[in-house]
Parts: C-alpha cells; structure tokens; sequence
C-alpha cells in the first residue's frame, strides 16, 4: 500500500509545485526585442483604420507630423482625472488619474495613461474624418480653435477648424466623474457640392510596453467584437501584422469596444454602438520603433449636401480598471462585457465572486487583510464538513501507527501479505490512507481564485494590512537575507529566491508545525520529500503578493485548530479499536 501511495503523492507534490512555477511572477520584460529591420512602407506611423480590401482606401492621412513640445492646449480637470487636449492634431494624449500614484509613498507621482510624443511613451487618442473626394481634411499639424474653459464635468470644450474649402470640422470634448469621455464630432458643409466621409477614431501607443512579467495575466490589445472578448498581446499583434500588411487583427461590425490594457490601466475606444464599424489592430516599424495602433472607421461613409451637417458620436476610457465601476459602465453605460478588461482568467466563476465577497467584508472591516482573513475562515467554514472526514481519518492514522508498524515487521520479507494485511487495518479501521490529500487539493482552486484577485485586482493594489505591509499585491518588503534591512544590499538582485520575508517565514513554520499533526509516513521516502516541503514552499512563496502568504499562513493556522480539535476526538480502546471521544 505504502508503495502505492508513494507515486500517487509524488504526483500531486509535483503538480502543486509546478502550479506555484506557472503563476510565479517573472521579472518584467519587453514582450518582444525591438526587431532589426526596417518597414518598407514609407509612412507607416501615417496609416488610418482604413479596411485594406477598399480599393479607395477612405482614411488616407496627410504624412505623420510630430506634435511640438509647446503646442498650445486645453486643460482637463475633472474630479478623478487631471489633463490636457493638444489643439495640434486634436489629441487627447495628456491624462493622469487622481486617486492613484506611482507607488506607495504620497510624495509620488500620480499614474499617468496617456503621454504627449515628445515625452518617453507616447500614448494618445485621435478623431477625424476620411474621404475619397479630394477635399482638405484636418491631420496630426492642424491647428485648432478653442471654445475656451477646461473640460470638466458639465463643461464641454469644443475644438474648430475650417479648412477654408466649405467644411467646418468640430470636436466636443466632455467628461464625466470618472474615467470616461464622450466625444462628438462634427462636420457642417458650407460648400456648394456634396461630400463622403467616413468618421473615425484610434488611440496609438508609439513604444513597446514593458509587461508585469505574469503569466496569468493578460496584457495588450483587448475588444469585444460580436459579444465575444479577444485579446491579443504585442508579440503577436507583431507577427500577423508582418504577415498581413500591418494589419494584426481586423473585424466589422456594430458594438464593442477596444484598446490597450495594461496590469490595472485601460485605454479604450467605444464606438457608437449602432453604427457599423472596421475595427483594426495594427503595428509598424517606423525607424526601429514599434508602433501599435486601435481604430474603428465607419465602413459607411456619410454624405454631406450643401448646407447639411454629419455628426458622429463616440467614447473613450481612459483610467483604472475598477471591479465595480466597470459594471456600472457595462449596465448602465451600455458598454458590453467592459467588466471583463480585468483578467478574470478562466476560473471567473469563482474568482469574480471570491472578488465580490471579500471587497462586501473590506467595506464592513476597512482593510483588505482582514477582510482575507475573515474571507479564509468563511472558506473553511463551508468545507468543514469534508475537511473533518478527512481529519478524522488522519487522526485514526496516527493512533494506528503502532500497529501498522507491527504489521510491517511481521511481514517485511513478504511484500504481498504485508499489502493485503495493511489494507484489512485500514478497512476494518473504515481508514482511507490518502486522506490528506483531500484538504489540500480543494485548497488549490481557492488559492489560484485568490492569487488571482490579489494579483488582477486594482482595490487590492496599494492596499496596506498591518506593520509592514503595505501593499497587499506586492512582495514581503522584508529579507532575511539581509538581515530585515540592516545590510543595505538586495540579494535577490542575485537570485530571485533568495527574498524571504518575514510572513513567507512564517508560512513555512506554520506548514511544518501543521505536519506534526498529520501522522507520520511509513515510508522513508516519503518522510523525507515531507520534511522538505515546508522549506520548498517557504522560498517559492516568497516571491508571492504579501495578501497571498497571509492567506496561506492564516489558512494553516486555522487548519492545525480544525485538525487538533477533529482529532483528539479520536481515542484507540484497550482492544485496539479506534473509536470516537
């Protein structure tokens, strides 16, 4: 039996650390390296989301103009964001949000989602107008006219240009409490002869993001077309746009939303949802830097009579992915599926509740951490039942040690006979000896839904618990590799494992300590991979978000109560009989 259960436990050890391997976070790096050649289109960052099967290509722009570090702007101020529009070009390319900062201290700079070009990531968002009629249409150097005042909540800013050929073009900025801007566009014909044009809207990024370095979680392009998500990360929106003529997704059709999402930021178009659209995700090489663009372009064109007038009507998100905000915008905004910018992953039928109960305990207690800890032990509550059968069995273990040793040494030189004579102990003892594999395997998914809350979650970021830690999301601050601080040296620059925390420390004291309840392995082997085990855990959750290992520990402290008080219920007669207290 022993050597039976040896294989059996080998291969759940194995899994579980494999598990821990995958979800580990990596050190952040570029998604691909800056590629060596060079495009051969002589304007690509000039494209427009024209659909490449229209032989008349609406959407063609003047040639790439940079906007000038001075151009003059128009201030965005409203209660959760602070910014500007350039009157050059008719950009939206200034934005940081108030109620978040770059890191923990106060003195940091707040998050930034949007850049001017002139500045390190260039990111912007752009609305105009496409014809195939030779008329003169507004690019990335046209000057604009203001209507004067800051855009704010119930203060609309509207932007004017006259190409002075009898079109007059205008750009309704407005913005709401939150992170979301409505944008009206506009074109009144005070020409003689009609016009076609097709309205339309991208938002670009001009570098090559640097991603988290998780491999659960998601970060890139991101849409909903047709009532389905689709997300496409920068390496492969780079391999099919070489193959497809910068072109690395497309899709038409009416609704939806689309754009660029980051660990907690989204960046997103969405289009009037009753209008037809080509919605087209691009990427070129212009002068060794990547170039990533999301745009939507009317797939009809709007005719203009003399004296008439085309409108169009679009939104943008620009801010943090907020769990109950994004609802709000989904429901009531009508913006389909916008909930799911937050990497679920693909157990979010319980990692989105587990979010909702804990965030309902954190607005009763206040604090994330104890709102876990209060979380855990709902969660143990609700498997108690199973927990306790399983517990039991481990307590009948430990008081059959004795005699499953005896057993052993009667029958050492026959294997067959000692199996059978073992599994008569337990049947008779109603003992399954992989009992303890059960509490452990219903705690995997709960710790993958939970590491995935902590991790995806923006409520989570910055999120302080107690003493030292300060953010929930991010690593132990503490190492006692160098001695808590005192040497000023960091030894994970070295090796990532050798961070160890105060917390990760007493994750695996507690691990070690909840073995000595568990009964001891009669095979050798065995004892020995359990004697590692803590210490194994120890270093590879070390590398883990703090909420994390609080759970874990808090969870095996929880678990030592349940088995200590489930087994000392447990007494073995005079007869040898195992029975209840």
């Amino acid at each position: 039996m022993d050597q039976k259960r040896l294989p059996l436990f080998i291969a759940i050890s194995a899994a579980i650390l494999l598990l821990f391997q995958y979800i580990a976070p990596r050190k952040p790096q570029p998604v691909l390296a800056q590629q060596a050649v060079q495009s051969t289109r002589t304007t690509p960052s000039s494209r427009t989301p024209a659909p490449t099967h229209d032989p008349a290509t609406p959407g063609t722009q003047p040639v790439h103009v940079a906007v000038p570090a001075n151009a003059p702007r128009v201030q965005v101020d409203a209660p959760r964001v602070t910014g500007s529009v350039s009157l050059v070009g008719a950009r939206l390319d200034d934005l940081r949000l108030k109620d978040y900062r770059e890191t923990v201290r106060k003195t940091s700079p707040l998050v930034r989602v949007l850049e001017p070009e002139a500045d390190p990531q260039p990111s912007y968002v752009q609305f105009g107008w496409s014809s195939t009629d030779t008329v003169k249409l507004p690019g990335d150097d046209t000057l604009w006219t203001s209507s004067g005042g800051t855009v704010g909540v119930g203060h609309p800013v509207t932007l004017t240009w006259d190409n002075g050929a009898g079109l007059i073009f205008a750009i309704a900025f407005s913005v709401d409490d939150n992170f979301m801007f409505a944008v009206h566009q506009s074109v009144r014909n005070t020409g003689a002869a009609p016009v076609q044009l097709w309205p339309w809207e991208r938002v670009r990024r001009e570098y090559l993001p640097q991603t988290a370095g998780y491999s659960v979680l998601f970060e890139g392009v991101i849409g909903v077309m047709d009532d389905k998500l689709q997300d496409i990360g920068y390496g492969k929106i780079k391999s099919e746009a070489d193959k497809h003529n910068d072109v690395g997704y497309d899709h038409i059709g009416a609704g939806g939303w689309a754009g660029f999402t980051d660990k907690y930021w989204l960046t997103a178009l969405v289009p009037d949802q009753a209008v037809p659209m080509h919605a087209s995700w691009n990427h070129w090489l212009d002068d060794g830097s990547d170039r990533f663009q999301v745009s939507y372009l009317a797939t009809d064109p709007q005719t203009l009579a003399p004296g008439s007038t085309a409108s169009f009507d679009s939104r943008v998100f620009a801010g943090a992915k907020e769990v109950h905000l994004l609802d709000r915008y989904e429901t009531g905004g009508h913006v389909p599926l916008l909930s799911y910018a937050v990497d679920w992953g693909w157990f979010y039928f319980i990692t989105k509740p587990f979010f909702y109960a804990i965030d309902f305990l954190y607005s009763i207690t206040g604090n994330f951490g104890v709102a876990i800890l209060l979380f855990t032990l709902c969660v143990k509550g609700l498997f108690y039942p199973i927990a306790a059968r399983s517990y039991r069995s481990m307590g009948k273990m430990r008081l059959l040690a004795p005699k499953i040793t005896q057993v052993r040494e009667r029958y050492k030189d026959d294997p067959g006979k000692l199996q059978s004579e073992m599994m008569a102990v337990y049947k008779a003892e109603n003992v399954s000896p992989v009992s303890g594999c059960a509490p452990m395997l219903l705690q995997i998914p709960v710790f993958f839904s939970l590491y995935k809350v902590i991790l995806v979650t923006i409520e989570m970021r910055h999120a302080p618990f107690f003493g030292w830690i300060q953010d929930l999301s991010a690593t132990d601050p503490t190492n006692v590799f160098n001695l808590f601080g005192l040497i000023p040296v960091d030894p994970s620059a070295i090796s990532p494992y050798l961070h160890l925390g105060v917390w990760p420390l007493l994750m695996g004291a507690s691990m070690y300590f909840m073995q000595r309840l568990n009964p001891p392995a009669p095979d050798p082997a065995q004892q020995k991979m359990l004697q590692f085990m803590p210490l194994i855990f120890m270093f590879t959750m070390g590398r883990f978000p703090a909420g994390l290992v609080v759970y874990w520990t808090w969870n095996n402290l929880l678990t030592m109560a349940q088995q200590w008080y489930i087994q000392r219920q447990a007494k073995l007669t005079p007869s040898g009989r195992v029975v209840r207290a």
